[in-house]
């Protein structure tokens, strides 16, 4: 606002008294002119009421200011009318405080991301999952949970619930898991993976080795790449899920990585991304820097399994994207794969 006042100070230098104080000219009084019947009033008495106009005029011009600002915050904080489509799953969203940032992301994002612990007969694995609606829809991967037995499920909170599988789609990787008697969870937001750029900055949240919600952070290194991984969890891939030192098996450019994929096996486009994922992170979110979901994190690249001390996540780390899930979860929500418990 100090701009306008400064325009509307120096405006009032442009109507000087013309021909006023000028040598020979005494300038009137300022504030009794005489006044010849029958003639209007001097200028400077309409100009005396030009300053108040002006600044009604700056007013209004700071208003209309101030609603577009106040358009351009709803517009990107999801409370306006120009607010893109968003999809049927509604979530949570960024304080416009800590918008951009990577403690902002994980403080709204994360009460929205479990821990799953899937057991079968050839033993336990554990992976993460998006709650994505109040009464506990949760999506995951399919590996997740695939062959399991039984399905447990630990909040941000650490309470723990049983979960049924709803359906299932090894062809996408994809699974739909509901947390039994749940109410009032914090769903997360689901993005738009089209929109997504290489260098984008993202969040990863999930429970790699067991540790529930870590938080690591990266940018998208590079989009649509083909990753292929086992199809069917068969016991002798579910076997070396048990080694917390290796990754789920995968293949990309004609090369497998973290074992082998075994006969099934399936492509998709997948995001990547260098922010570090883990065994136990699968399932678990990718979101971008305005708190909504944009890839489920699928596979990383562990360099030796055989090697604890070198084990682990090297930046490269592959997500499904959030559209793929989005035009599923009609298909999983039918459950013509799914199973209880």
């Amino acid at each position: 606002m100090t701009d306008y006042h400064r325009s509307s100070d120096s405006s009032t230098d442009q109507y000087p008294y013309a021909g006023f104080g000028e040598a020979g000219h005494p300038a009137p009084p300022p504030y009794a002119p005489e006044v010849t019947p029958g003639q209007p009033e001097p200028r400077h008495r309409a100009r005396a009421k030009r300053p108040v106009a002006l600044i009604a005029t700056v007013a209004i011009v700071a208003a209309a200011v101030g609603g577009g600002a106040a358009t351009l915050v709803d517009r990107y904080t999801g409370h306006g009318t120009a607010t893109a489509a968003q999809s049927s799953v509604n979530g949570t969203t960024v304080a416009q405080s800590s918008k951009g940032t990577v403690a902002g992301v994980a403080a709204a994002v994360s009460p929205s991301i479990v821990e799953i612990g899937a057991a079968t007969s050839a033993g336990q694995s554990t992976g993460s999952g998006v709650i994505i609606t109040k009464d506990g829809e949760i999506i995951t991967n399919n590996h997740v949970v695939s062959g399991a037995e039984t399905v447990k499920v630990t909040l941000s909170d650490g309470s723990t619930g049983t979960a049924d599988v709803v359906g299932t789609d090894p062809d996408k990787d994809l699974a739909l898991i509901k947390l039994r008697d749940a109410e009032g969870l914090t769903p997360a937001a689901l993005g738009e993976s089209d929109s997504v750029k290489v260098g984008d900055e993202v969040v990863a949240i999930g429970s790699p080795e067991g540790l529930t919600g870590t938080v690591t952070s990266g940018i998208v290194s590079a989009l649509n790449r083909d990753v292929t991984v086992a199809k069917d969890d068969g016991n002798e891939n579910r076997g070396r899920q048990q080694d917390p030192r290796q990754g789920w098996p995968f293949e990309f450019g004609g090369r497998q990585f973290n074992g082998d994929t075994g006969d099934s096996k399936t492509t998709y486009k997948a995001i990547q991304t260098d922010a570090s994922l883990n065994p136990g992170n699968s399932g678990g979110a990718l979101i971008d820097m305005n708190g909504e979901i944009i890839g489920i994190n699928s596979a990383m690249y562990s360099p030796t399994a055989a090697d604890s001390s070198s084990a682990g996540s090297v930046g490269l780390g592959f997500a499904i994207p959030v559209d793929t899930v989005k035009a599923d979860l009609g298909s999983l929500r039918d459950g013509s794969s799914g199973s209880s418990f």
